[in-house]
């Protein structure tokens, strides 16, 4: 098991949380056991309000949805959709996928790897 954790709003400007994702979704084709657990202002990517600028070329919402869809585990910082990101306190896309630091810990604990963007 891998555990990714993200930390950034997913469009800042950069490529961290698209290759993030992209280092995700080849492990789980590889044929790991990848989790992503969001927090901080990453949380964003998980609510349908966070739509792509027109100056990004993908889609990190919907790429998210697809790998979520596939397989790979998701949680998400529940005390951090009040507190983070641009569109505090807007629901997360799937209800299920708000967590507890408590989950993050045991993810880290039976993770052979753990990685943070």
């Amino acid at each position: 098991m891998i555990t990714i954790i993200l930390n950034h709003q997913p469009y800042d400007g950069t490529d961290v949380t698209w290759n993030a994702l992209r280092l995700a979704k080849t492990l789980h084709k590889n044929g790991e056991e990848v989790n992503l657990f969001l927090m901080n202002d990453a949380v964003d990517l998980a609510r349908d309000k966070t739509t792509k600028p027109e100056s990004y070329d993908y889609d990190l919402v919907e790429m998210l949805k697809k790998m979520y869809a596939q397989g790979i585990k998701l949680q998400v910082c529940g005390t951090c959709n009040a507190r983070c990101g641009i569109f505090k306190n807007e629901p997360y896309f799937d209800e299920k996928v708000s967590s507890t630091m408590q989950v993050l810990a045991e993810w880290v604990s039976q993770s052979k790897q753990v990685l943070t963007f």
